[in-house]
């Protein structure tokens, strides 16, 4: 009993913790501003609204005193057919579920040249949630991850064609989960509720450079972060016979590094065309190792073997007086491999289709709201290294809302 219970707390930790990381590929949130968003994420040339702070921070050096806040709603859609071993049928459509990820970001002007600002945004969430009791419970019952990154930013405005800008992340993340407990014996399935919070830090820098007045270069960088995380498991029941696992539970973990290059042109008037590169450097995370508090003898290393992956971006936007219509498109890579696809993330690669409108109230005020469908490509998870092979169909819908604020 004793090695079944140190081979059980291993994987109930592992699957939590690679929730907290991998929903940040599957589910990385690059939705940090309704304009930007509806114009496919290609924004860091620009970048000249206040969602600079997230996108390219040296867009501040060429605004002014603003605040833009808001939300994204995300509506996630998940079937799974399978496991193949049992059928190639059998449809289990994950439970609804909607996400709102916040970005609040306030910015001033102290000089001519030198800009500061704060953003609050959640670049890394959302979760899963499967029937009770459905073929795949002691997988996965449901996930909720959310992290938040503030982030106090500088910009210096070097010339009228040239600005440089760079912030601090300081991170906190929580995950929650409920997993249904395998056991050797004919009883009620233990569900095990774990809990594990994280902090962290890192840092953002970028630079902007416009060739002429209408042709620009924005490079940006915002660091990987490593999340020292700790938290508990409590199993229901908690059978006296297994000695099962309650107790403290650590890891250290690690958030990509990630990347945008995007040139960005007006190509009348009245129309500005981006397109952006970003590169997701997934392949820092080769392994995750799990420490117990209790008994360091259980420790463990898992191998994951991500693989760095990128994202091509494509923004237009159109302005007629008070109006700006806005499109997009975007290619998203999965960094998972086909043996690491499970229902906790069932990735796969996906085409990002988005359109929006904003609308300028007033001097000051200003309104922008975009609606984003996101098609993930069939996946087919063969020889998963969880021994839970199928078929998964996944889309996504989201809208965004954001207000702003000019003084």
């Amino acid at each position: 009993m004793r090695l079944y219970s140190q081979h059980l707390l291993g994987t109930i930790v592992l699957s939590a913790l690679v929730v907290f990381i991998a929903l940040g590929g599957g589910f990385q949130l690059n939705e940090h501003g309704a304009r930007a968003m509806a114009q496919g994420g290609a924004f860091a040339a620009r970048a000249d609204d206040p969602s600079a702070i997230y996108f390219n921070p040296a867009g501040l050096g060429f605004q002014g005193s603003s605040v833009y806040l808001g939300t994204t709603f995300i509506m996630p859609k998940i079937t799974f057919y399978g496991p193949t071993d049992i059928s190639t049928t059998k449809e289990t459509k994950m439970v609804d579920q909607t996400f709102t990820p916040i970005n609040i970001y306030g910015t001033y002007e102290l000089t001519d040249n030198i800009h500061i600002g704060i953003g609050v945004n959640n670049p890394y969430g959302l979760g899963t949630e499967w029937p009770a009791h459905w073929i795949g419970q002691t997988k996965t019952q449901k996930t909720d991850l959310a992290s938040y990154f503030i982030t106090p930013t500088i910009a210096y405005k070097v010339s009228d064609q040239f600005s440089i800008g760079a912030g601090f992340n300081y991170v906190t993340g929580k995950v929650t989960m409920k997993i249904a407990t395998p056991i050797p014996f004919d009883a009620p399935l233990p569900i095990v509720n774990l809990d594990l919070s994280a902090t962290g830090v890192g840092f953002n820098a970028g630079l902007i450079y416009k060739f002429i007045p209408d042709l620009s270069l924005g490079i940006s960088y915002r660091s990987s972060v490593k999340l020292d995380a700790s938290g508990t498991a409590k199993f229901d029941p908690n059978y006296t016979i297994l000695a099962l696992p309650n107790g403290d539970a650590t890891a250290s973990i690690t958030l990509p590094a990630t990347g945008f290059v995007g040139v960005a042109c007006g190509v009348t008037k009245n129309l500005e065309v981006e397109a952006d590169y970003q590169y997701v450097g997934w392949s820092s995370y080769k392994e995750l190792a799990i420490g117990f508090k209790a008994d360091p003898t259980k420790n463990e290393v898992m191998t994951k073997n991500y693989q760095d992956t990128y994202i091509l971006r494509l923004g237009a936007e159109y302005t007629i007086n008070n109006v700006q219509l806005r499109a997009g498109y975007l290619y998203d890579h999965s960094p998972v491999l086909t043996e690491y696809v499970d229902p906790m993330l069932p990735d796969a690669n996906r085409n990002g289709y988005n359109v929006g409108i904003g609308y300028k109230i007033c001097e000051r005020w200003r309104v922008d709201a975009s609606y984003f469908f996101l098609k993930f490509d069939q996946r087919k998870a063969v020889n998963t290294v969880i021994n839970f092979d199928g078929i998964y169909n996944m889309t996504a819908t989201l809208i965004g809302i954001d207000i702003g604020y000019t003084f």
